[in-house]
């Protein structure tokens, strides 16, 4: 016969209501009754039915990923983690492929609204009202969707200021910027900032090609860049998806890596190339952002305070693509 919140109540000699206190949250109960209480759970291994909980809290146990798209490899490796984190907690992921399309983010805050969701993790490229984005427990990625909406970040400025300098240690004299640009205020415009200060201060000629872009669109930034820069010899890539098309093309143009052209990508959701290969990178710790995202997700939605923002450190990978 399965365990019973009776019979745990029994077993830490305290009332019913008390073991229900400290299955959602233990306000109001002393530690050392809510330790005996846990004792008890873990002692009868004790499993809370989740769903009646939710039914009485009239919560949905669903959360929602919102990314652009789904076959892009950052983003794949970003919902991997999100379930998985989200498992842990008893809720399920609801993955949201935007494809371009404001709407489908529209109907997953009405969705929150009406109780269908309980909120929603947001990488977007759309600009929503304060109106729209009210009372909805929501977290983003690298994007300050409003004041009092959380999100979390990398250290996008910083990282990028040293893989320029590791770029001109390595000779480079003559170095770019290839990106695609958000269409909202993003962490990820910290990297062009910090790459025109570098240029800036070692008197370097900036050369920039970074369009406002959808995912797929990277050949044409990529063509007009190198058509625009012939002589360059470093190119830093805001995005693995970027460097891996330019790595491409430049090879069919001749130019060789890391001979001619050296080149650093930032994301690290590409580990490697299809021969094995590292590449040098700057790498987002996509696992640790994803599990970050759940847990302020989480507390969003019970009703506790979060930070505004989290940023949480890079590391840097060296690899076939510089000398």
């Amino acid at each position: 016969m399965a365990t019973t919140i009776k019979d745990v109540a029994k077993k830490a000699g305290v009332g019913v209501g008390t073991v229900s206190r400290v299955l959602n949250g233990g306000q109001s109960v002393n530690e050392e009754t809510k330790k005996r209480v846990l004792g008890a759970i873990r002692e009868l291994k004790f499993v809370p039915n989740q769903m009646a909980s939710r039914l009485r809290k009239d919560e949905s146990g669903i959360i929602a990923l919102l990314v652009p798209l789904v076959n892009h490899p950052f983003f794949a490796n970003l919902a991997y983690f999100v379930e998985d984190e989200a498992d842990k907690f008893g809720y399920s992921v609801l993955l949201v492929s935007s494809q371009r399309r404001i709407e489908k983010e529209t109907n997953i805050l009405q969705r929150i609204r009406s109780r269908e969701v309980d909120g929603a993790i947001f990488v977007t490229h759309f600009e929503h009202s304060e109106e729209d984005l009210k009372d909805c427990p929501l977290v983003s990625i690298d994007r300050p969707l409003s004041l009092n909406i959380p999100y979390v970040t990398s250290d996008n400025y910083e990282a990028t200021r040293k893989a320029l300098e590791f770029l001109i240690q390595k000779g480079c004299k003559r170095i770019g910027y290839v990106g695609s640009k958000p269409l909202v205020d993003s962490e990820v415009l910290k990297r062009e900032e910090a790459y025109l200060d570098v240029m800036k201060e070692h008197g370097m000629s900036p050369r920039v090609k970074n369009d406002v872009i959808f995912h797929g669109d990277e050949i044409n930034v990529v063509e007009n860049f190198l058509q625009t820069y012939p002589d360059v010899d470093g190119v830093f890539a805001s995005g693995n998806t970027m460097a891996q098309v330019l790595f491409e093309a430049a090879l069919q143009k001749g130019i060789r890596i890391p001979d001619d052209l050296q080149i650093v990508a930032y994301d690290g959701s590409f580990k490697q190339w299809s021969d094995n290969r590292y590449y040098t990178s700057v790498e987002q710790p996509i696992e640790a952002m994803a599990r970050e995202v759940v847990r302020l997700l989480i507390d969003k939605i019970e009703g506790r305070d979060v930070p505004t923002r989290t940023m949480l450190n890079t590391s840097f990978q060296i690899g076939i693509t510089t000398k």
